[in-house]
């Protein structure tokens, strides 16, 4: 009787098979991945320390260079500065000591380099070009205390004919330190290129390994699969659909068993799932998204109690509406303002805030948990507004076709006012009426800074805890420190100029100068700081902070504030 092998034998035999390919493929990854850690030991300990000692010895030989020239410029002047040769004669004989350390380092790694790395010309012709540099240094340090002998001797023609010959060997001696640099830099590149190709090639192996494993295991589970019933496989595929978000199913009831039962209950969760998403639609025109599914439509929202939280607010005014509207009527007034904040909710959804409330030409807008990370909100709140302005230069160059006015067009801007802190956040409202919302002293700040644009004549302020939110991650100018009406701690103001490392020439020209005058100004150096104030209206003529400035010293000139004068200035508008 022929031999017949069963299933359970043969998927026994198959996961035997399948379990040795994967012994033999994890030997063999064991293997690369112990000579590519070797490789990247190599690089780590050896190739890459070598090449920043010896970047260090370049560094620290120019620098000793610049120290030595420094000191014989300034005993070179008719009258030598004291204070200048100290400096160059204690950088000199510090940046001396560095390149006789660094020399040592780097000796020290060629001495412990690993005898059958690959490396190994490389680094006899870095040991060689470092025995002809390092002698060299004494001679240059005898050739510099001789020039400097003859200029403390008043020979300063024969020691600028000595300075010429000195350069000579200084330019050769820093020709030979970039070679050295060249050639290390050079291998520690093919080095670590050469990691990275093995890399690659594990990678690939194991990508080809795996996909082989899953082809093998998928035709298990086809085999197994097959033998489940039509009305199963229908359902899950049905299952499928609606997970990715195809709610227009509806299948036939065939039976009135167990399939029959779990294809009705079936239905019936598309159904329901149907209609809350028909709901979502309809009050995601007037509540964000989010708030409904991550705080509304949570169990028990009804009677969600408000809490405690550090979170960013910002309001942002269209200034020049009010001439505008004069001149529309309600209809084209009513599509200007939906075109407007539809452009700003835009904004601030794609930097993901919570669009709160639009009053009048206003609009109020929200950032933190949980709707994003506790690190984040500043961050994002500033994003926004930079994209806000975006927005309105948008808005600028449609507003002829949404008017229909072709000439003498108002001016419009935007004014922003952003600040971090404590906010009340939950449903607040009526029994009846409630709105999910954040109310607090950081929300009145934060309108409170909107206004301020109006008085400095800017148009993004920030409070002084958005600032430190933030970091370095934007450029910004301390505009002030003032105390708003009905509190009695002070903040600072900042005005954001732009992100970070993207400020031009003359704003940052503008604001190391608008820096100087203020620090004149709490001094109450008065001609100065007018002085650096008018440079600041110079460089940027309509700079509206300086102009405040400036008309504040015309009345402190006439009515002095005194020595206990913090330089707080009260805020008036609310």
């Amino acid at each position: 009787m022929p031999f017949r092998q069963t299933i359970a034998a043969k998927i026994y035999g198959l996961a035997i098979i399948l379990l040795l390919l994967t012994i033999a493929l994890a030997c063999f990854l064991l293997f690369e991945v112990t000579r590519t850690t070797q490789d990247l030991t190599v690089v780590a300990n050896f190739d890459v320390p070598l090449t920043q000692s010896l970047a260090r010895l370049h560094e620290f030989g120019l620098r000793r260079r610049l120290a030595f020239e420094r000191w014989f410029g300034a005993l070179n002047a008719p009258q030598p500065n004291p204070e200048v040769v100290t400096e160059a004669t204690r950088n000199y004989a510090l940046f001396t000591r560095k390149l006789t350390d660094e020399f040592s380092t780097a000796r020290h790694i060629i001495s412990a380099y690993p005898k059958k790395a690959p490396g190994s010309q490389t680094l006899a012709e870095v040991a060689t070009l470092l025995d002809q540099i390092q002698p060299a240094y004494e001679i240059i340090n005898n050739r510099q205390r001789e020039v400097l002998d003859m200029q403390v001797a008043g020979q300063h023609d024969k020691a600028n004919q000595q300075l010429n010959l000195l350069n000579d060997i200084q330019s050769t001696v820093q020709n030979q330190r970039e070679l050295v640099n060249s050639k290390m830099a050079a291998w520690s590149g093919s080095a670590a290129k050469a990691t990275e190709q093995r890399e690659r090639s594990v990678f690939w192996l194991t990508i080809a390994a795996t996909t082989s494993t899953v082809l093998l295991g998928m035709t298990v589970a086809a085999l197994i699969t097959n033998r489940l019933s039509r009305p199963v496989r229908s359902l899950a595929i049905a299952m499928r659909d609606v997970q990715q978000g195809n709610l227009n199913i509806q299948l036939p009831v065939g039976s009135t068993d167990e399939v029959g039962r779990l294809t009705d209950a079936f239905n019936f969760f598309v159904k329901e799932l149907r209609s809350k998403e028909r709901m979502k639609q309809t009050f995601g025109k007037y509540i964000d998204p989010r708030i409904l599914e991550q705080v509304l439509a949570q169990p028990g929202a009804e009677t969600l109690a408000g809490g405690r939280r550090d979170m960013t607010v910002l309001f942002a005014d269209l200034i020049g509406f009010t001439g505008l509207s004069e001149r529309l009527t309600p209809l084209l007034m009513v599509t200007l303002l939906n075109r407007h904040f539809g452009l700003q909710a835009l904004a601030v959804q794609e930097h993901h805030g919570v669009v709160d409330k639009f009053v009048g030409d206003c609009v109020m807008a929200f950032w933190g948990p949980p709707f994003v990370k506790p690190e984040e909100h500043a961050v994002l709140a500033c994003r926004s507004a930079q994209a806000q302005l975006a927005a309105l230069d948008t808005l600028r160059r449609e507003l002829p076709d949404i008017t229909g006015l072709r000439r003498d067009l108002p001016a419009i801007d935007l004014r922003i006012g952003i600040c971090t802190g404590e906010v009340v956040v939950g449903n607040i409202g009526s029994e009846n009426t409630r709105s999910y919302t954040v109310i607090g002293d950081t929300v009145n700040l934060s309108a409170r800074l909107e206004r301020a644009n109006r008085v400095y004549g800017t148009q993004i302020l920030v409070s002084e805890t958005t600032a430190k939110a933030i970091g370095s991650r934007f450029e910004m100018r301390e505009i002030d420190t003032i105390s708003v009406k009905g509190k009695t701690e002070t903040t600072q103001i900042l005005e954001l100029m732009g992100a970070a490392r993207q400020l031009s020439e003359d704003l940052a020209r503008l604001r190391g100068r608008y820096e100087q005058a203020r620090h004149a100004y709490l001094a109450q150096e008065w001609d100065l700081a007018e002085a650096t104030f008018r440079e600041c209206l110079q460089i940027r003529p309509n700079d509206g902070a300086s102009r405040v400035f400036l008309e504040r010293i015309q009345v402190f000139r006439r009515n002095s504030p005194g020595k206990d004068w913090n330089g707080v200035w009260q805020l008036v508008e609310k």
